[in-house]
């Protein structure tokens, strides 16, 4: 029977975990399943009928990918599992960044056919930045080319090689139809119409050294968590069931393990198990490290325990638009507690903010609370919070840390077909802006005509849906653009000067810096190292505002100035004709001549792009990449197809699914991501140059 969300959860019966993985592995498929064992669903809804739960945009549906990411709450063994279904389409990558922000664990499905794939060394990669406990779910093991061994040895050379198998299949591709326990040496069959019935099996005769070996592996690894297990283990004595589940448990919170279990979600094999190692081995927020933030008025580190009895303080992770009750703020919470109705302080905005409504997410359906407590995920209404902005008491005024997101590297012209559309883009615009930090608009005031940035052709692409179905607007869509960026070789000295005199008061702003080129993906540093009053403290906000004002256009083709540090050192005022006008001038005019003297050149983004294929198809595929000025990494067996790893310019790859197909009569499939920015050769630069963006 499902138990009810008004129960009271203590910190340790909590687990709060992101459904994680490259797309097409199976995450959504998998959440489903979880939704019905836990009796959160009467029945499964399939991802390929377009009836997924936590897929519930349109757009989710009608494409059979998940976009948005879907929070919702479940039950198992007396425990609350708080679960969010994140995209593996990379163009969604920001979902996945901002969910692992505010998750205790995580599970990784990986595609048992595949291994490895780009996208889920993407979100490991995320995850380790945020220190996120994972375990590892090898799914699909009953479709052709299922290879549970396969897989864990990706995982193994390509992520961890703190990977450990803590289950191994029985059977193998159509035949796979059980899992073995290593650490309880038993097997189970998952039975019925729904595999709702766990049957234990006989581990076959042909297994049982198999399982011995993988079972040493395991005992081994656990065996490091524990001084007196060490022990115990060099003396060859037995590890109990509980030390063994004990030390994964320990070894996986400190991301000193990483647990690997088996199945197919679309069979219904294994889940339950799953499940079970998701309340046994992930932390609950009583687990994790402190969280660290820092106080609003003096910028000094502080340690925030979680504890529901402390002070309240949040984290908004996530902006959306609900169609029913408005604007909905996720909030993740940390610390203390808070009824519906009541006022919070936003430390990072410095305002206060009420509360209207807190409601408890089921994918988009919703159940309303009257107070939510520490390690608690819920949505809040009322709040004009952004995402990565900390709430908390006035007493209390910390700020945690916020969230990151890459820079988009695609644009897309957009223009409204009418007057009237012209005003119901711009509020689209500005819900989409909220809901999803790594959207950018850029705006020509004349013509209307503005420039949406994204990190790929399918965001763009779904954001165009949305504004027609939710907002109903039309527009006309340009060609793709590339988010090209300027920035400089040399470091060069440079002084600006904005005088004006032309009867009565004049303008004086005079300034001195030092523009230097920094590494690639440091975007502006602007450094403020005046010394002897030259410049009065008053004016030094103006300058920095002249000097991001400049760097929003560069002098070569007009794209953003990137990847440099301006320090202010020395300049002169006048007492009477100075202003803050004056001095921004000044700034813009010196950034202007120091792109002059500095050796200006135009960068681009590269995408890191991984092709499967079949041998035959091989010769041909590199050969076209070759031709799109890609750089091919690596070539390697994967069952009977092959992987081939290449970067390429993003300019080069517009429409490449397309060819593709054509080349390989559609049965190669490829996936790319952002890797970094080069600079355009010398043969395209003339070109840029002319088209630029003025």
């Amino acid at each position: 029977m499902a138990e009810t969300s008004n129960k009271h959860y203590p910190l340790e019966k909590i687990r709060n975990i992101g459904i994680i993985a490259h797309i097409d592995a199976g995450k959504t498929t998998t959440s489903e399943r979880i939704l019905y064992y836990t009796g959160k669903s009467h029945k499964i809804g399939e991802v390929h009928e377009g009836a997924a739960q936590m897929d519930w945009m349109a757009q989710e549906r009608e494409r059979g990918i998940t976009i948005t990411s879907a929070a919702t709450t479940c039950f198992w063994n007396d425990t609350r599992i708080n679960i969010i279904d994140t995209p593996g389409h990379v163009d969604f990558t920001a979902e996945v960044e901002r969910s692992l922000r505010v998750l205790d664990g995580g599970v990784i499905i990986l595609d048992g056919s595949q291994g490895v794939e780009p996208q889920s060394e993407t979100v490991f990669r995320q995850a380790q930045k945020y220190h996120v406990p994972l375990i590892f779910f090898v799914n699909k093991l009953d479709k052709i080319g299922g290879d549970f061994y396969m897989s864990v040895g990706s995982v193994y050379e390509k992520l961890a090689p703190n990977a450990v198998a803590v289950q191994l299949p029985i059977g193998i591709e159509n035949e796979f139809n059980a899992v073995i326990d290593l650490i309880e040496r038993k097997a189970y069959k998952f039975e019925g119409n729904l595999g709702e019935n766990i049957i234990e099996v006989e581990i076959p005769e042909d297994m049982k050294q198999k399982v011995e070996e993988f079972r040493q592996k395991l005992v081994e690894k656990v065996a490091e968590s524990d001084d007196s297990l060490i022990e115990k283990y060099l003396n060859g004595e037995e590890l109990s069931v509980e030390e063994i589940k004990s030390g994964i448990r320990k070894l996986t919170v400190q991301t000193k393990m990483y647990p690997v279990f088996c199945g197919a979600s679309l069979s219904n094999i294994g889940i339950q198990k799953l499940l079970d190692g998701v309340v046994s081995y992930l932390p609950s927020p009583s687990d994790t490290p402190e969280t660290e933030g820092f106080d609003q008025k003096t910028g000094e580190k502080m340690h925030l325990a979680h504890d529901e009895n402390g002070p309240f303080v949040a984290l908004a992770f996530k902006v959306q638009t609900d169609s029913y009750v408005g604007r909905l703020t996720y909030l993740r919470i940390y610390s203390g507690k808070i009824t519906a109705g009541s006022y919070i302080y936003n430390s990072t905005k410095d305002k206060k903010e009420r509360i209207g409504r807190i409601l408890l997410m089921h994918a988009n359906h919703r159940e309303e609370l009257h107070e939510i407590k520490a390690g608690e995920i819920c949505a809040a209404v009322g709040l004009d919070a952004v995402t990565g902005d900390t709430l908390c008491s006035e007493e209390y005024p910390i700020v945690l840390e916020s969230i990151s997101f890459a820079e988009p590297v695609i644009g897309l012209v957009l223009e409204p077909k009418s007057k009237a559309d012209r005003d119901k883009m711009s509020v689209a615009i500005k819900k989409f802006l909220e809901e999803d930090p790594t959207l950018k608009i850029k705006t020509n005031e004349e013509t209307g005509q503005g420039v949406l940035y994204g990190m790929g052709e399918l965001h763009l692409e779904i954001i165009v849906d949305r504004m027609k179905r939710e907002f109903g607007v039309e527009v006309n869509t340009g060609k793709p653009q590339v988010a090209y960026r300027e920035t400089i070789r040399k470091t060069v000295d440079i002084e600006g000067k904005y005088i004006r005199q032309s009867g009565g008061r004049g303008q004086y702003g005079h300034v001195v810096v030092k523009v230097e080129p920094l590494e690639r993906g440091k975007g502006l540093e602007f450094v403020d190292k005046l010394v002897g009053g030259s410049i009065p403290r008053e004016y030094v906000p103006a300058v920095e505002k002249g000097v991001k004002e400049a760097v929003e256009s560069g002098i070569l083709a007009g794209y953003p100035l990137v990847d440099i540090r301006v320090t202010l050192h020395d300049g002169s005022f006048h007492e009477v004709d100075s202003s803050e006008m004056a001095f921004k001038m000044a700034a813009i005019e010196a950034m202007r001549d120091a792109q002059r003297t500095a050796d200006s050149f135009i960068i681009e983004p590269i995408m890191k792009i991984e092709v499967v294929t079949p041998d035959e198809f091989m010769g041909d595929v590199i050969g076209n990449l070759s031709s799109k000025r890609g750089k091919i990494e690596s070539t390697e067996q994967r069952g009977n197809a092959r992987v081939i790893t290449c970067t390429a310019p993003l300019a080069e790859m517009f429409g490449y699914a397309t060819e593709l197909r054509g080349l390989t009569q559609g049965r190669a499939s490829f996936a790319m991501e952002p890797s970094h920015y080069e600079e355009v050769p010398s043969s395209i630069l003339p070109e840029l140059v002319k088209t630029g963006r003025r």
